[in-house]
């Protein structure tokens, strides 16, 4: 059984006080080439207070397709061909394939404790926007009997970084639009409607790591609730990433492909608007044509450079300036995913208009900024979260209504002197 309980921003910890709920589990294990580690897994998920209604392996092209089964419990092999690693890509094909209400994703090196299942649902069975994450904890399976606790083998060391961002954000309840690197593929959770509004996992993401990090920060982007389930432990064979020797090659592509595809500044490092802008620029500018023109070049002046311009009424004058800068067609579906703001200008805006939106939105997690100068709306600034939320409630919510009990909305005051140029020969040369 699931509630849907509506939460204002990330605050999770309103959930406390609900009956805990019983959902529906498909658990899904990611597997390569570890036979060797599939008995433990089973006998792991035999013993879940919660018991799965399904487990699927998601067997990411082993030359040989494993033998996997869980007494008392429907379990499903699926598998691709071996073509890279493709961690999101069989996720993917097992998430097609599942029935449960809630998807666990665990991997096959990655054996979770009795009470794992029930501790990462917990705030996932009252609130549809939670996507948790799990708390994974190191050892060495060496010479460990496959039903034995791995608490029986010598821990080994947790990730520190990992492990004070959890404690500096109060387990994810503090997250912010850089919290997604926080979410671990192999200890992850969500009900299958969340995942299936963000299409899965990016397929497109082949090698190793990265996967993860984006579906969390597509998930944020779209006004997921991010929480840290410190009680679901699950136990991971061998040291962390780092605690291996990997290669600074590795780390380095995943970096860059990362920044391709998140525009979030810190992660991408410097503007890079052509493909998946941060912020998407929506021009509705009327009246003359130089009031249009006015308008534009006062986006491309602007100090947030990260931006795409869109002309909502193209006009054919405007084709020749605007010809490398400017489109007309719509957003493309990756672009309204991945950008953070969403802004609708219909008047010049002074030149730190959108960082100042986009840094009230990011700092705050405000849904609407109203752009206002001399009493004047001369725009609004969407939060891409909030919109992605308001569209998973539209059932119950309109969107500003859901906005407000969610997010809510700010005015930002404009400075700046009104243009008093007549021409646009005066307005291009600064001309007064």
């Amino acid at each position: 059984m699931l509630s849907d309980v509506l939460v204002p921003r990330n605050r999770w910890d309103l959930l406390a006080g609900y009956p805990r709920q019983v959902p529906t589990v498909t658990v899904i294990v990611t597997h390569y080439e570890q036979h060797h580690l599939l008995r433990r897994m089973a006998s792991a998920l035999r013993r879940q207070t919660l018991r799965p209604a399904q487990v699927v392996l998601a067997d990411d092209g082993s030359a040989r397709t494993p033998g996997f089964a869980v007494p008392g419990v429907e379990t499903v092999v699926v598998s691709q061909p071996d073509e890279g690693f493709r961690a999101g890509a069989v996720r993917n094909l097992a998430a097609r394939r599942s029935v449960g209400e809630v998807l666990v994703f665990l991997d096959a090196d990655t054996v979770p404790e009795a009470g794992y299942v029930e501790e990462i649902v917990r705030h996932i069975a009252l609130c549809p926007d939670v996507l948790a994450v799990g708390r994974r904890r190191h050892a060495s399976f060496a010479g460990l009997a496959h039903d034995r606790h791995p608490a029986a083998s010598a821990a080994l060391a947790e990730p520190a970084w990992l492990r004070d961002a959890y404690a500096a954000s109060e387990n994810l309840l503090h997250a912010d639009g850089r919290s997604f690197r926080f979410v671990i593929g192999a200890v992850l959770a969500c009900r299958r409607d969340l995942f299936h509004d963000l299409a899965g996992f990016d397929e497109r993401f082949v090698g190793y790591g990265g996967e993860d990090w984006d579906l969390a920060y597509r998930a944020w982007n779209a006004g997921a609730v991010l929480v840290h389930e410190r009680a679901a432990v699950a136990w991971h064979d061998g040291p962390d990433w780092a605690g291996r020797g990997g290669e600074a090659e590795v780390m380095d592509h995943q970096s860059a492909r990362l920044a391709a595809v998140i525009p979030e500044p810190s992660t991408r490092g410097a503007p890079m608007p052509g493909a998946i802008p941060d912020v998407l620029v929506d021009v509705h500018a009327a009246g003359p044509f130089g009031h249009t023109v006015r308008t534009v070049h006062s986006l491309l002046r602007q100090t947030h450079r990260d931006l795409g311009i869109r002309l909502s009424a193209p006009d054919e004058r405007l084709r020749e300036t605007y010809a490398a800068v400017v489109r007309t067609e719509p957003w493309s579906g990756d672009q309204l995913r991945r950008a953070r703001v969403r802004v609708d200008v219909h008047e010049p805006l002074p030149a730190a208009a959108v960082e100042r939106a986009v840094t009230m939105i990011a700092e705050s997690d405000v849904g609407r900024v109203d752009l206002v100068r001399a009493g004047r709306r001369l725009g609004v600034a969407w939060s891409t979260r909030a919109l992605g939320r308001a569209r998973r409630w539209s059932a119950r919510f309109e969107t500003d209504d859901l906005i407000d009990r969610a997010f809510g909305r700010r005015r930002l005051s404009l400075d700046g002197a009104d243009d008093r140029s007549t021409t646009l020969a005066g307005f291009f040369a600064g001309w007064t």
